[in-house]
């Protein structure tokens, strides 16, 4: 997919020709450097922007035709969410905050499940707190926990460590890898901390808006 900004003069390629494929379970880092296309790339995935040309295909569906409504619907049932800044409503509590996208959904039948997930990432004994009451790491671990909630095929998220000091990172990066071991979840993540994240399925690198396999290997160019 190609994705454009402005018109003649002032024209941007922000993403150039990108065609990959991603498998059921896989943990994908996206890297590259500030300005290279990598939160575009994640907002075109995330159906929060359309591709100029391509399309953005996921379990098989090309989203391409969807009308805005349905985009909404669609994101919210087959994709997670998870960014810099936890987001989490400081009036709720954590369970709360983690059951928003099923309330939209109006699926009553998920506390369970929710549950569930925070004992996963280690929040079993935070259900209950105001979410301006627990800290930084445990938010952004609640909101890893919302973004699984609804059972995504993928999860996708831009930059989840960048808030966090080192070592709090590394812990939101172990509860991540055992989300995608223990639930099967795919995971997209977007980031600049490239050495936090250790051994990953597979790493893409964004160049001058072009998607390369690997991290040292600019030359060979993704196909789908």
């Amino acid at each position: 997919m190609t994705k454009i900004y402005g018109e003649a003069e002032t024209k941007v390629r922000a993403l150039d020709n990108v065609s990959f494929s991603v498998k059921k379970g896989e943990f994908v880092l996206v890297i590259g450097s500030s300005g290279s296309g990598k939160s575009t790339l994640l907002n075109m995935i995330g159906l929060l922007d359309k591709p100029t040309e391509g399309k953005v295909l996921v379990d098989g569906f090309d989203t391409s035709n969807l009308t805005d409504n349905e985009i909404s619907t669609f994101r919210n049932k087959k994709l997670g969410f998870v960014f810099q800044f936890a987001n989490l409503l400081a009036d709720l509590t954590v369970l709360e905050n983690v059951l928003l996208p099923s309330q939209i959904q109006f699926d009553s039948s998920t506390g369970d499940k929710a549950k569930e997930i925070l004992e996963k990432v280690g929040l079993k004994d935070q259900l209950f707190k105001r979410a301006n009451k627990i800290s930084g790491g445990q938010a952004q671990r609640a909101a890893i926990a919302r973004g699984l909630v609804n059972n995504p095929t993928i999860v996708l998220a831009d930059e989840p460590t960048g808030n966090l000091d080192s070592v709090t990172a590394k812990n939101v990066i172990e509860v991540m890898k055992k989300m995608a071991k223990d639930l099967g979840q795919t995971f997209i993540v977007v980031t600049h901390e490239r050495a936090q994240f250790g051994d990953v399925d597979r790493i893409i690198t964004i160049k001058d808006g072009r998607a390369f396999e690997g991290e040292h290997s600019p030359e060979l160019e993704v196909v789908a």
